[in-house]
């Protein structure tokens, strides 16, 4: 079951996010909700202390926690979520707004890849996927477009082809720069691929032109 998770960050309407497969469950975070509008969903359930939804208008069931809480309302989502069979995830709005809710959800969505979740993470212009040892990515992207590695931990073993700089079994420290600012190779039907032997990384990439 594929369920989308509306995030509290920005939204950027592009082809490639029309082109994502359709959820079978969407479940609003708050302030989140904002998306369901644009994106033409029907929210089957929102949830959060609702502190950053004031005017977003919504008919669907909530499920309301208070403002002290041990989880952020993007976590509650997930879990409602999961209960409910969820076990791809698509968090939509994922960037942009408080630096520290978009670092851990991005985080976030490396440990829930760890306990054998699918994720992606986008706002429509910018996207990441987790990438884990013995879990590799194949992605279709547009040719040209900046591409990344965001080492989260000391990275070995990192393989990258169909990109501009292609990397063989490197060793990669983390949070280093070396493999940021890379790009999707040029030819028409590119498909970047990424694998690891240790560690943990998000691969991103930058849509330019949405």
């Amino acid at each position: 079951m594929i369920a989308w998770i509306l995030a509290g960050g920005r939204l950027t309407l592009s082809p490639a996010l029309a082109a994502l497969p359709r959820p079978d469950l969407v479940v609003a975070a708050d302030g989140g909700a904002r998306h369901a509008a644009p994106l033409g969903l029907r929210v089957d359930v929102w949830v959060g202390d609702f502190d950053s939804s004031a005017g977003v208008q919504l008919d669907a069931p909530r499920e309301v926690h208070p403002a002290a809480k041990d989880e952020t309302d993007t976590e509650l989502a997930v879990r409602v979520a999961l209960e409910r069979g969820a076990r791809e995830l698509v968090f939509v709005g994922a960037f942009g707004g408080r630096f520290d809710h978009a670092a851990a959800l991005l985080l976030g969505g490396v440990r829930l890849a760890r306990a054998g979740l699918e994720v992606r993470l986008t706002s429509g212009d910018e996207w990441a996927w987790p990438l884990l040892p013995g879990r590799s990515l194949a992605l279709a992207l547009p040719p040209g477009i900046t591409l990344s590695v965001v080492a989260c931990t000391d990275l070995a073993g990192l393989s990258l082809g169909g990109v501009r700089w292609p990397l063989a079994g490197a060793d990669v420290p983390l949070g280093s720069g070396w493999t940021l600012s890379n790009e999707v190779g040029r030819e028409a039907a590119a498909q970047v691929t990424a694998s690891l032997e240790g560690g943990h990384a998000l691969v991103t990439a930058l849509y330019t032109e949405v």
